[in-house]
């Protein structure tokens, strides 16, 4: 049996952790999570102990290997020692820029004081002219950071790969050029210490394990494969920067074992030992022998290097080739999420790493097969606003997936073949990273997929860079995930600026497969208000999606107020067989319509196969400019309003949400009409909740909320467990649904016919005074605008 958790905002692990038990023989994919609920995202990288004070959704229970390997603890922390102790990193005025040297442009400090309770940078409270500037990469005819490229072919082949190793994401001019940046760079040097820190740690531990979770053909050994990813990954640029034998021989280690090569320990059975029943096993794995083969191509021995090749080859892209021919489940072009990203771009680094050694043709034949089909699928996984068709965490996968392909290729070959504009919707897949972050967590709607701990945003560099949107390398790079080999190739130290500056507050991403709006008071106060609204699709997300028309969360105070509870078990059954409406997974609390934060009609599901539901959106326009510290007028204010009926059979269900009183209220409002039975209003909360007729008040790590219904006269607020209604159909035998520990449903009933319900919170803000909260006009949601409420 394989431990396997769920992560919040900072990789902590739930209480409550289960163990793998058997196989469900129904289950297309699986992660087995069985943990409590939560209302934090699971981020990536390792975690940073725990901070006190954090909202109960938080649970701790560090697993033992993650404790150990000392994970990226908050950049923002390093980098601003780091700068401190640089004699290189502070100018004579004191503002943290490096000198530089030769014209050469200086990395432009380190922003970040210090960071909160979910390990989010925290901002100075005070503007700098000189550094909070408009975010750019380095101006025309200035010295550049990094060497040109001299690999650039007039017309690249998959199959014509650079004279000199390594290449694969990481050429050799590039490492060439990393100690003079590393000296220079205080971000760069941050991540560097990281990343030996974090060698060092793996060194001390024995090999990684085989053990599956949830069987072969459930989770399977895809923790096994992410972790030995990650070592080797550290090892190699150890290796790389040290020369120091040790990391070598530690990855050999590493290697031999995961080829079965070890009698006496072995690891699966041959010749499927990766796991090609999971896919994604065997894909990551197929990364890993790619990587070590490629970076350490010099130091390996003769026959050091002939075995990885024969793994590489028999182990891996040999059943990769017989996925592709038999048009395996995850090679289809509809098949658009992190499936087709991670498998695709495994095989790819595999087949590129040893493609001219390969005496049986295997490496040219998989990349005739891999580009094709990404191009096809993963890399329409954006929809046409760039949100992430899957969920904001699966965005994680997929993207790192397809960064990776698509570095590799790039490095190797000299083209992205593709991959990188195929879909122009990929250039904004960084804005919806950036705005489906609240101030405390993701806006986690639907399913959070599995373990994240070798997984980052690190991808956000590459597009950073492909994209010219320097806002997303200077986003990255403050988050404590980003130290990790792929940042230090990815991230170009001639960015400069503050990526807040001209951001817009508010956002609304229409497409209507994913429709949902991002609104907030600030991008650097974490302790301010942040709403976000979805109502879109309820099918064609990879069967990672939840009944969910007009669920919400809300952020202030630096907590989050109404959350998520995240992905059910991924061995229950039938829990991805289908998305119709007569599914076995809509019957699960965690994915049905009651475990949102929507309305109920009565006590059923929303309408799986409705059509895609409409929204409107209004803002003030108001962004953020060169000062950490927002100011804004008690004008500005915005709202989403959608029609969400086709969800709900014989009913008329609107919902608006708004920000009132200069972003500091939030009005909810749902105007509804029904002949078929009663209505229901629900919220999950982790605060503690006390009800007295039309106020609630909630309470959370000191902090206060009160919500108070507006209208209609006599309706009243109650609590209720999170856990499946008495009406409901009853769950497969042998099936249970997850505990939601420490979560609490506020309720509102209301008889069927029309009804205007509205909802108004107030968080108690420090220095604000009950005077200072304003009543909001009764407006109908037809008649909204961006003075309705003035």
């Amino acid at each position: 049996m394989y431990r396997t958790e769920t992560y919040d905002s900072a990789q902590r692990p739930l209480t409550n952790v289960q163990y793998s038990k058997t196989p469900n023989p129904y289950a297309e994919e699986g992660y087995y999570n069985n943990s409590t609920a939560y209302l934090a995202q699971p981020y990536s990288q390792p975690p940073p102990p725990r901070k006190k004070g954090v909202s109960k959704w938080v649970k701790i229970g560090i697993p033992v290997i993650i404790l150990l390997i000392a994970a990226a603890v908050v950049v923002a922390v390093i980098v601003s020692r780091n700068s401190k102790d640089d004699k290189a990193a502070s100018s004579s005025s004191g503002n943290g820029t490096t000198s530089g040297d030769g014209g050469t442009p200086a990395a432009p400090g380190t922003f970040p004081t210090a960071v909160d309770s979910y390990f989010l940078p925290v901002y100075p409270t005070a503007a700098n002219a000189e550094l909070f500037v408009a975010p750019a990469f380095a101006t025309a005819g200035a010295s550049a950071a990094w060497p040109a490229e001299t690999f650039t072919p007039s017309n690249p082949s998959p199959l014509t790969v650079r004279p000199d190793r390594p290449r694969i994401i990481a050429p050799k001019y590039k490492w060439d050029a990393l100690p003079d940046l590393i000296e220079k760079d205080p971000y760069m040097k941050a991540f560097h210490n990281q990343i030996l820190k974090n060698a060092s740690a793996y060194w001390s531990l024995p090999v990684v394990k085989y053990v599956e979770d949830g069987g072969l053909t459930g989770s399977g050994i895809l923790d096994v494969s992410r972790e030995i990813k990650m070592r080797i990954k550290a090892y190699a640029y150890a290796y790389r920067m040290e020369q120091d034998s040790k990391w070598l021989d530690a990855a050999w280690k590493e290697l031999d074992h995961a080829s079965g090569n070890q009698t006496d320990a072995p690891f699966g059975t041959a010749p499927d030992r990766w796991n090609s029943k999971h896919f994604l096993d065997l894909a990551e794995m197929t990364a890993a022998f790619g990587i070590a083969y490629d970076w350490l191509y010099d130091a390996w021995t003769p026959d050091q290097r002939n075995a990885l090749m024969w793994s590489i080859i028999n182990t891996g892209l040999a059943f990769g080739t017989a996925a592709h021919d038999a048009d395996n489940w995850w090679t289809k072009p509809s098949i658009t999420g992190n499936w087709n990203c991670v498998c695709n771009s495994g095989l790819t680094i595999g087949a590129l790493a040893i493609l001219g050694d390969d005496p049986t043709g295997t490496a040219e034949a998989i990349l005739s097969k891999t580009i094709d089909d990404a191009k096809s699928a993963c890399v329409n996984a954006p929809s046409s606003d760039g949100s992430w068709t899957e969920t904001p965490n699966y965005w994680y996968f997929g993207t790192t997936g397809h960064a990776e392909m698509t570095s590799a290729l790039l490095t190797a070959t000299g083209s992205h073949y593709g991959l990188a504009d195929t879909n122009p919707s990929f250039a904004n897949t960084g804005y919806y990273h950036m705005y489906v972050f609240g101030m405390t967590s993701l806006f986690d709607y639907a399913d959070h997929g599995p373990n994240k701990f070798s997984t980052t945003a690190n991808g956000m560099m590459l597009y950073s860079t492909l994209y010219n949107e320097p806002r997303y390398m200077l986003h990255q790079r403050d988050r404590f995930d980003a130290p990790e080999p792929w940042s230090m190739f990815w991230y170009d130290p001639t960015v400069t600026g503050a990526w807040w500056n001209g951001l817009p507050l508010d956002r609304y991403f229409s497409d209507p497969e994913t429709n949902w709006v991002s609104m907030r008071s600030s991008w650097t106060d974490n302790k301010g208000l942040y709403i976000a609204m979805k109502s879109s699709k309820l099918q064609q997300h990879q069967a990672h999606g939840d009944l969910d028309c007009g669920d919400f969360v809300l952020d202030a105070m630096g907590e989050r107020w109404f959350g998520e509870l995240g992905s059910g078990d991924y061995l229950s059954f039938e829990y991805f067989k289908s998305e119709d409406d007569d599914a076995a997974r809509w019957l699960y609390y965690r994915k049905r319509t009651e475990g949102q934060n929507t309305i109920l009609i009565n006590n059923a599901n929303q309408v799986a196969e409705a059509n895609p539901p409409q929204m409107n959106f209004g803002t003030t326009k108001d962004a953020q400019g060169a000062d950490p510290v927002m100011s804004l007028s008690s004008s500005s204010t915005a709202y989403a309003v959608t029609d969400m009926s086709s969800a709900y059979p014989q009913s008329t269900v609107k919902r608006g949400i708004r920000m009132i009183n200069g972003r500091k209220q939030v009005l909810l409002q749902d105007d509804i009409s029904t002949t078929v039975g009663p209505i229901m209003w629900r919220a999950h909360t982790n605060a503690t909740v006390a009800t007295s007729g039309s106020t609630a008040t909630l309470t959370l790590n000191g902090k206060t909320l009160t919500a108070t219904i507006l209208s209609p006269s006599g309706a009243s607020f109650t609590t209720a467990k999170p856990v499946r209604l008495a009406s409901d159909p009853p769950l497969p035998p042998n099936n249970t649904d997850q505990l939601n520990k420490d979560v609490t449903v506020l309720v509102i009933n209301l008889e069927q016919g029309t009804q205007s319900l509205q909802v108004l919170f107030n968080p108690q803000w420090d220095g604000m005074s009950s005077s200072d909260f304003v009543s909001p006009s009764s407006v109908s949601l037809d008649n909204w605008s961006l003075t309705s409420h003035s």
